[in-house]
């Protein structure tokens, strides 16, 4: 018996094992939004209709620029607002929109129409094909890196901490006066961590505060493909 049982355990540490490395990659779908933007709440509304599909990490950042409207969004900030003006030369766009969806950092649409997030996702799947990007992993205070293939001057580490669910916004002011918004996973801080150069790395995780969730993003920079995504 003792024997059957080192087997089995054997057995289910090695299935573990390869399921783990297995794991479906994740598509990062970001929205850029705004509580003063009339022509967001569509977006909102189709980013809530995926942000629990397996495979998917479905952030939103609220930006800044719509503010003098007369309404402050209460999620908008500069640093949210710089990454999506950065998004825009190699996604073709002169300046940054509301509401703008990126997915993967090289896919993007309005996301307002029925089912266009769900497309662009597809969308995305498709063009990466088999393509690779490092192992990621996060875990025991630390964020793992794999070896792998880096883009010219390496690729960028991002921290993310969202709130994982929605949450609904009273907006006083504005295009949207007297409505109350929902938003999906909600973006509060956005940190550079430091950069991969194609090596194995490995970096301190901050502990998250304020029940915040954690993603983080090895990207290509200014703005480029995301490489690998992980999130708790």
């Amino acid at each position: 018996m003792t024997g059957l049982k080192t087997s089995l355990l054997a057995g289910a540490m090695l299935a573990a094992t390869f399921g783990a490395a297995s794991a479906q990659p994740l598509t990062v779908v970001e929205l850029f939004t705004s509580q003063g933007c009339s022509s967001c709440p569509p977006a909102n509304a189709n980013l809530i209709k995926v942000k629990d599909q397996p495979g998917v990490l479905a952030l939103s950042f609220n930006v800044t620029y719509w503010d003098y409207l007369g309404w402050k969004d209460t999620f908008g900030r500069k640093e949210f607002t710089d990454r999506q003006v950065t998004y825009e030369p190699s996604l073709g766009h002169d300046g940054p929109f509301t509401p703008q969806v990126v997915v993967n950092g090289s896919h993007d649409g309005v996301g307002a129409a029925p089912g266009e997030i769900q497309s662009l996702i597809a969308r995305s799947k498709i063009n990466k094909g088999g393509a690779q990007g490092p192992e990621l992993s996060l875990g025991q205070g630390k964020v793992s890196i794999g070896a792998g293939k880096a883009p010219g001057g390496g690729a960028d580490i991002w921290l993310v901490r969202y709130k994982r669910g929605v949450v609904e916004v009273p907006v006083a002011r504005g295009e949207n006066t007297g409505r109350t918004l929902p938003h999906a996973n909600v973006v509060h801080a956005l940190t550079k961590l430091g950069s991969w150069n194609g090596e194995a790395t490995t970096l301190p995780l901050p502990a998250a505060a304020g029940g915040l969730s954690t993603a983080v993003l090895v990207q290509g920079p200014n703005g480029g493909p995301i490489l690998a995504a992980a999130a708790n």
